[in-house]
């Protein structure tokens, strides 16, 4: 299913993706030196006392020339991976359409709704510079929306999570089986599935289990549906839903040994992650388990600084929920929904990708992008 580059459009993804790999080892960390030794002192001559939040360092580096350049670069970079894989992908639109089609015909693991209302939160942004974001169709039976973002992660992550980009659900399929050896899921629900880079992988690792993988956008679904049909994966279904209200006739109250997410919560609005997690308590059974991969939570470890790069996706990138979602406390949520605080854990987890594909080492020791590393912080639950 991945769409045919051409010799300039790949020497195109080439350079972006090792644009996006130098701006993130080598001129990401400069903004912690001139926080220090410019932004910080200037702030405290003037206010006389140290900022109070990561929204006060924010402000105060707007004006500092090195986290312009950064900044620039880094939104120009992502606006000419939007319009490098579009053009690529709009070219051969016929084709990979024709393709996703013949894999997903008679194919009852497929299953769309048409009448499905968009959430406003989704419905209304254009993630991460994406044009029409991840469900917006130009044709009928479109998959053009998916083709690009498959292609173009490899490229926004410098490859960071493997040939496949699927380091992150090899990541959680190897937790949970190292984690917790006993555990032996028959049923497991992906939330906020995109074109199945993290289910497909649960399945793999889970061959016994059928995966249930949802998402609001239809061409991700089509597109991911024909993707591992053509990658040989039978136990996974993909259904359009609204995770905030899944159908009881579809999925039933305790359905579910496993409901995960991964890097799902920061396109979803604070409401609707309340409502997500009282589904999420409904369709687990007695003694099934819920885990989630997100971006660290915001607390008073992590310095103003760290906080303040990490919100840049929500300032530049279009991501409006990413700073809020760092400031929500998950745990408390979770309780709400219905889980018990002694039954909660957390910890972290780094892409399982393939040696020759990880990233070489920076220079200046300093690996993380401030939110497109591949590593993530990881909590969850046993329901009683």
């Amino acid at each position: 299913m991945f769409p045919e580059p051409s010799h300039d459009e790949i020497a195109r993804y080439n350079f972006l993706a090792n644009l996006n790999r130098h701006l993130a080892t080598y001129l990401s960390p400069g903004n912690r030196v001139v926080y220090e030794a410019r932004v910080r002192p200037a702030f405290r001559a003037v206010a006389g006392r140290d900022f109070r939040d990561r929204h006060e360092v924010r402000r105060a580096m707007l004006d500092d020339p090195f986290f312009q350049e950064w900044s620039a670069l880094r939104r120009n970079a992502m606006e000419m991976r939007q319009q490098a894989g579009r053009s690529m992908v709009l070219r051969q639109i016929d084709a990979l359409n024709a393709r996703a089609q013949a894999l997903n015909d008679n194919a009852g693991t497929l299953r769309l709704d048409p009448s499905l209302e968009l959430p406003s939160y989704l419905a209304k942004v254009d993630h991460h510079c994406m044009p029409g974001s991840y469900h917006t169709e130009l044709v009928p039976d479109d998959v053009s929306a998916a083709a690009n973002y498959d292609s173009g992660l490899f490229v926004t992550t410098g490859g960071a999570l493997g040939p496949m980009s699927d380091g992150g659900g090899r990541a959680v399929a190897d937790f949970v089986r190292t984690t917790f050896p006993e555990f032996s899921p028959r049923r497991i629900l992906d939330l906020g599935c995109g074109l199945g880079h993290n289910a497909v992988p649960l399945a793999q690792a889970f061959p016994d289990a059928v995966v249930v993988a949802v998402d609001t956008a239809a061409p991700m679904l089509r597109y991911g549906h024909a993707r591992a049909k053509a990658l040989g994966v039978e136990n996974i279904v993909f259904v359009q839903a609204n995770a905030e209200r899944l159908d009881p006739a579809e999925f039933p109250d305790a359905s579910f040994d496993w409901v995960q997410t991964t890097m799902f919560w920061h396109e979803t609005s604070g409401t609707a992650m309340r409502r997500i997690f009282e589904e999420i308590h409904r369709l687990l059974a007695p003694g099934g388990l819920t885990l989630h991969v997100e971006q660290p939570q915001y607390d008073e470890r992590m310095p103003l600084v760290e906080q303040m790069l990490r919100d840049w996706d929500a300032y530049y990138n279009n991501e409006p929920f990413w700073s809020a979602m760092h400031g929500i406390d998950v745990r408390g949520l979770m309780e709400d929904a219905g889980f018990r605080p002694d039954r909660m854990f957390d910890g972290y987890v780094r892409a399982k990708v393939d040696d020759e594909a990880r990233n070489p080492a920076s220079p200046t020791g300093a690996t993380e992008d401030h939110g497109r590393a591949a590593a993530w912080y990881a909590f969850g639950a046993w329901k009683n």
